[in-house]
């Protein structure tokens, strides 16, 4: 049994003020009306021209899933919609009413849509190793001391570190991650009165923040 609830890949999920969607790569490749190239604007085709070709189909992907996030939130047409990347690297949406963030492995990926910050991050359960060397930078103790030997609980703390910080544009590199608290991870609590959700979708756990409630 696992410890976070499923998020089901292609389907919409509403969470307070945010929409959430979180997509195999796979199933967007496989798809009859994949074609990326069409639906990005001149200027989103521009910034997809100067990447490696590798992150073309990783960036591609993200936004085109999250192109029709915002469509079916909005009803604004997909070509409409777009996303390009601020000077800080985050995504921001053509839509002023919205934030967005943006979220990828190379089996997955996933994007949230909000009137408030928002913070949206996948990780999958294959980089808990990994997770668990650069634990000693991301977490402090006392989130060290919530992390059981589950792998899930591991990345489930990092996707909520990165999460968090991505919901005020920073990164994992320097102190960010240290100002950001987890409280507790069943259910996933925050300080600040952050709010947080934790879920699983497939072999990824996939975490989505958001500022606390006005009032």
């Amino acid at each position: 049994m696992h410890a976070f609830p499923p998020i089901v890949p292609g389907r919409i999920h509403r969470w307070g003020p945010a929409a959430l969607v979180v997509a195999r790569r796979d199933a967007l490749d496989r798809s009859p009306s994949w074609s990326p190239l069409p639906l990005l604007t001149p200027a989103e085709r521009q910034v997809h021209r100067g990447l490696t070709p590798w992150r073309q189909a990783e960036w591609a992907a993200g936004r085109i899933l999250a192109k029709r996030l915002v469509a079916e939130v909005t009803g604004t047409p997909v070509p409409h919609v777009e996303i390009l990347p601020r000077h800080d690297g985050s995504p921001m949406l053509s839509l002023p009413a919205l934030r967005i963030s943006l979220s990828h492995t190379a089996h997955h990926v996933a994007a949230a849509v909000s009137p408030t910050a928002v913070g949206v991050d996948v990780c999958e359960m294959s980089s808990a190793p990994s997770v668990r060397r650069a634990a000693d930078h991301v977490l402090v103790p006392e989130e060290r001391a919530l992390v059981t030997q589950r792998p899930e609980h591991l990345v489930a703390a990092w996707a909520l570190k990165e999460a968090a910080v991505k919901a005020v544009r920073g990164t994992l590199f320097g102190e960010a991650p240290r100002r950001v608290r987890i409280r507790g991870l069943t259910p996933p609590a925050l300080d600040g009165g952050r709010r947080a959700l934790v879920g699983r979708a497939g072999t990824a756990i996939v975490a989505l923040v958001l500022p606390p409630a006005a009032g």
